[in-house]
């Protein structure tokens, strides 16, 4: 692409929404160039936060607007498909907060339409920018663990007072697990590969008034002979975690997107004071910053401008929903099933 600064269009001014905002801004190749919400009084602070010009409540008003040149969608997962099908047909690359959307079916249309115009699609794992995360995927890449036995994540998010309370993500189309629990599903995909089957268990014992279950637990044969778990509760009550462990035949690895270290045990490195290295552990400092949009958007700004691949593909994106769905699923009718992913 040989222009070198882009005019970005943020879709959604919500908390995500601003945070997008931020990253677009301190982008040195990037302009903040629109943003969008129906609701209008959110969308004049976004407006009046970040001095832009355009201010529409109709994301159809930006589809056709050449100055366009990627969009970012940050609305509910129902709204996935039809924005993003309307901005790549009109010549726009798009960046697609997770999960890229609720059911294979729209994943699957969502590929085909990017294939076709051969615009940029990027899915909003953004996990994957988690500095703890980043460092903890390192560790085990270099075999400093050895290998792979077990790993677990969990999303423990209590939705009673997050935002969108009795709104979009109170809706029976939006299971917790596919909007939420994709995060630990993406995360461990990334760290340890597809899983091939899951059996999974769910109850709706916290938020009654909510039309799905608030707790689901999940158990996937990874490659590798590697067993995991992902826990999701959108009903527990505690602060919000992504606690995620790491285990391997030399060491171990406790990790979360909220804390400002990791915890490493491993057996090649004996500490000075004589003890057990793998029952001490090595505590390394890491920066906090959960949800890292703006590595995210750095990401994407620099694939559009230097002709690169998406860092996080169409087909990533909608495998980490194909997991998610086969969950639900599983727990659902209470039996074992195999994963079946898409083909890109």
């Amino acid at each position: 692409m040989e222009k070198n600064k882009l005019n970005i269009a943020v879709i959604g001014s919500s908390a995500m929404g601003i945070s997008h905002m931020k990253g677009v801004v301190n982008n040195k190749n990037a302009n903040l160039y629109a943003v969008c919400d129906i609701d209008n009084e959110a969308l004049n602070e976004a407006k009046t936060k970040y001095n832009v010009d355009i201010a529409v409540q109709d994301y159809k008003e930006l589809v056709n607007d050449k100055n366009v040149d990627a969009v970012i969608i940050v609305t509910p997962d129902q709204l996935h498909l039809e924005m993003t099908k309307a901005f790549l047909e009109a010549g726009k690359h798009v960046l697609c907060e997770k999960p890229m959307a609720l059911n294979m079916m729209e994943c699957e249309e969502m590929m085909r339409i990017q294939h076709q115009t051969g615009n940029m699609l990027m899915i909003g794992q953004v996990c994957r920018c988690t500095p703890a995360f980043i460092m903890a995927k390192e560790i085990v890449d270099s075999g400093r663990i050895g290998d792979l036995f077990f790993v677990e994540s969990e999303y423990a998010h209590n939705y009673e007072n997050a935002e969108g309370k009795n709104s979009w993500r109170k809706t029976p189309e939006r299971s917790s697990f596919i909007g939420g629990g994709c995060h630990a599903v993406d995360l461990l995909r990334w760290i340890a590969g597809d899983p091939t089957e899951v059996t999974a268990y769910s109850n709706h014992k916290c938020m009654l008034d909510w039309p799905t279950d608030d707790c689901v637990i999940a158990i996937y044969k990874f490659p590798n002979n590697v067993i995991g778990k992902v826990f999701v509760s959108t009903g527990c009550r505690r602060d919000y975690t992504m606690r995620t462990v790491l285990y391997g035949t030399r060491g171990t690895i406790i990790c979360d997107n909220t804390s400002p270290e990791i915890y490493l045990y491993t057996m090649d490195e004996p500490l000075a004071d004589g003890k057990i290295s793998y029952t001490h552990p090595q505590k390394l400092p890491v920066n906090i910053n959960n949800h890292n949009v703006g590595a995210e958007i750095d990401q994407f700004v620099d694939a559009i401008i230097n002709g690169n691949t998406s860092p996080v593909s169409p087909l990533e994106g909608a495998s980490t929903v194909a997991v998610c769905c086969r969950t639900v699923e599983s727990a659902a009718i209470g039996s074992t099933l195999k994963i079946n992913y898409p083909v890109y």
